[in-house]
């Protein structure tokens, strides 16, 4: 979430004005993170807010990078009646570009928080800096589009994204004929499936890799809905998906290895501006992980997960220390259904996910 306080320490900010009932500007929630760690610099680098993430994926030469982008990229003066609404300015799409965004999905409840002035203006944005999107669009055609992003010699990667009205996305907010708007799930398994196979079916190439993104769930909380799990695995069974990337609450929740393939039910926040605000300690909400999944070309499945855990320190991603890797690695081995694979820990505390026996690298 790069709108609102985090909009506002970069080189090129929107109106700080908000509408809440709690806040009624934007530079509040800077002064509140400033509060809890210390002052941070005025007008930072686009790079500042991805912090050691940068040289961390640089070290391990990702292939593809894909975020849930939760804000509107828009100047525009047209606030969703809502009370909670995330802008970016367009000048500052840098902090995209910064990080070497390949996809992002856009799906969720915030993207037409500014309208549909706002997402036109998120799309247009997101289209000229040649960053891929999915889940949105002009009209329903668009937005059930799947993004599509090209690995050089190894093959494509193919991104699916629905919004859920589990997540509070609006049905208001569906895209229609002529319509922008979301992508919003069906209503059923078989629904979806079908939904997936007829958008990809005709496109997938042989090596391609299926990613389905899915705005789902509540804020807080461990607990995985029988449902999601259903969704989830159905879509890894029926060749509708090879990693399904769930999303919406605010901290990480277990994951599932099944058949192979890698589910996460809710990957967490990763940047946010909530650093000072108060309350849900239990779940250690300053806390993020970044997830790195090394597959098997051909075949989809997971050989390798690495999952980075990350402190939000002065709006800018720090390594967590290593107590609070230890307390991730934890939840995680509490919460996960693993599929026969192990989880460790390296030495500099990332938690890795890979077939048991296999050494670590």
């Amino acid at each position: 979430m790069l709108g609102r306080g985090i909009d506002q320490i970069l080189p090129y900010p929107v109106d700080p004005r908000l509408y809440e009932s709690y806040m009624r500007s934007a530079l509040g929630y800077v002064d509140l993170a400033e509060r809890r760690n210390g002052p941070i610099p005025e007008e930072v680098p686009f790079s500042y807010v991805w912090g050691d993430l940068l040289a961390d994926l640089e070290k391990r030469a990702c292939d593809l990078r894909v975020i849930n982008l939760e804000t509107a990229i828009t100047t525009s003066e047209h606030p969703a009646a809502k009370q909670i609404n995330y802008r970016m300015s367009p000048g500052n799409i840098g902090a995209l570009t910064a990080a070497g965004i390949d996809i992002c999905t856009l799906a969720n409840n915030h993207v037409l928080d500014w309208s549909e002035e706002g997402l036109t203006e998120t799309l247009d944005s997101l289209d000229r800096a040649g960053i891929g999107r999915a889940g949105v669009g002009r009209s329903a055609e668009e937005a059930a589009q799947a993004g599509v992003a090209e690995v050089t010699g190894k093959g494509r990667v193919l991104v699916i994204a629905y919004g859920s009205p589990s997540a509070g996305v609006p049905e208001g907010w569906r895209a229609g004929p002529d319509r922008p708007g979301i992508n919003l799930q069906p209503d059923s398994i078989d629904a979806t499936v079908s939904d997936i196979h007829a958008r990809t079916d005709g496109l997938k190439r042989p090596g391609d890799l299926l990613v389905v993104s899915i705005h789902w769930g509540w804020s807080w909380g461990y607990f995985i809905p029988d449902e999601q799990r259903a969704m989830a695995r159905a879509l890894i069974d029926a060749g509708a998906a090879d990693l399904v990337f769930g999303h919406s609450s605010h901290h990480p929740k277990g994951i599932e290895i099944h058949r192979g393939k890698p589910i996460l039910y809710g990957a967490g926040d990763l940047i946010n501006d909530y650093e000072g605000i108060t309350g849900h300690e239990e779940f250690k909400p300053d806390l993020g992980l970044a997830y790195i999944a090394d597959v098997a070309l051909g075949t989809g499945k997971l050989e390798r997960l690495e999952m980075i855990p990350y402190r939000r320190h002065r709006l800018s991603l720090g390594r967590a220390d290593a107590q609070e890797a230890a307390w991730l690695a934890d939840m995680l081995r509490r919460e996960s259904c693993l599929g026969g694979m192990a989880l460790t820990q390296d030495a500099e505390g990332s938690v890795l996910l890979s077939p048991a026996g296999t050494p670590e690298r």
